[in-house]
């Protein structure tokens, strides 16, 4: 067994920080000159430093599965399949999150919590728009959180342990910020973590394939995205912001918790029947 094999064997933690390690040190070379070069534009800086890092992911992980796991078929692994059952996921997946996000704004809207504006000439170009940074954002964040980290924890620990593990690694990597805005925005943690269990449910419930995954998350950004660029929507101010969403933030208030504690519960109903 040579030593890259003998890896396999580690406990996850050991896995995934010599992973973490390998992918900081591949992607830093190129990351730090682009931030000396590009720090007069942060949003450049940020697209051009995070694509890096995912092409860096990329080839690392094929380097991975075949001299760690000897495994060639690294995409299916991990539940990204060319097949036309893993694009019908995908296009529900897509469906199921963009109706549940118009549903919270239509109920918000009928409460009378906000208004939803006539649409402008560019809405079509909004949609468009928001569709391919929506399915970008869904798949490199599914690929990541329901491909290789759901993997490499379920090769140590019970289905249970991984669930909440999963969960509450992805909400906390997304709620990385200062303890001010952490407190203030509170609602939106409890929030990641349902989303979190949602995926990993609506993974178990089509065979591993990760379509169903990348639609959820896709339609939830892509309903959103045509809503609050296309300036559709107007708080009323009617109830508090802890309720319709903190900085208008959907998922940071009491609707957004119920509506994915809804749409969880439905794909923890799907991945049960799917098991039995």
């Amino acid at each position: 067994m040579s030593a890259l094999t003998r890896i396999s064997s580690y406990p996850a933690p050991a896995r995934l920080g010599i992973f973490i390690l390998a992918l900081l040190l591949s992607w830093l070379p190129f990351a730090i000159p682009l931030y000396i070069f590009l720090k007069h534009d942060p949003n450049l800086t940020t697209i051009m430093t995070m694509g890096l890092m995912f092409i860096a992911f990329l080839i690392l992980l094929r380097f991975w599965n075949r001299k760690v796991y000897q495994t060639p078929h690294w995409l299916k692994r991990y539940g990204l399949e060319r097949t036309k059952k893993n694009g019908i996921d995908l296009v529900n997946g897509l469906s199921i999150g963009f109706i549940f996000t118009l549903s919270l704004f239509i109920l918000e809207a009928i409460l009378g919590w906000v208004v939803i504006k006539t649409p402008s000439l560019f809405l079509l170009r909004i949609v468009g728009e928001g569709l391919i940074s929506a399915l970008g954002i869904g798949l490199v964040e599914e690929f990541f959180f329901r491909g290789f980290l759901l993997d490499e924890l379920e090769q140590d620990y019970s289905p249970n342990v991984v669930l909440w593990t999963n969960a509450t690694i992805f909400a906390v990597l997304h709620f990385l910020k200062p303890i001010e805005e952490i407190i203030r925005t509170f609602p939106t943690f409890p929030a990641l973590i349902l989303l979190g269990l949602t995926l990993v449910f609506a993974k178990r419930s089509c065979s591993k394939r990760l379509g169903m995954c990348i639609g959820i998350h896709a339609g939830l950004v892509w309903g959103y995205y045509i809503l609050n660029v296309g300036q559709l929507l107007e708080y009323t101010n009617k109830v508090s912001p802890w309720i319709t969403g903190v900085d208008n933030n959907p998922i940071a208030g009491a609707m957004g918790l119920i509506f994915l504690g809804i749409l969880a519960l439905w794909m923890k109903k799907r991945a049960v029947i799917k098991v039995i």
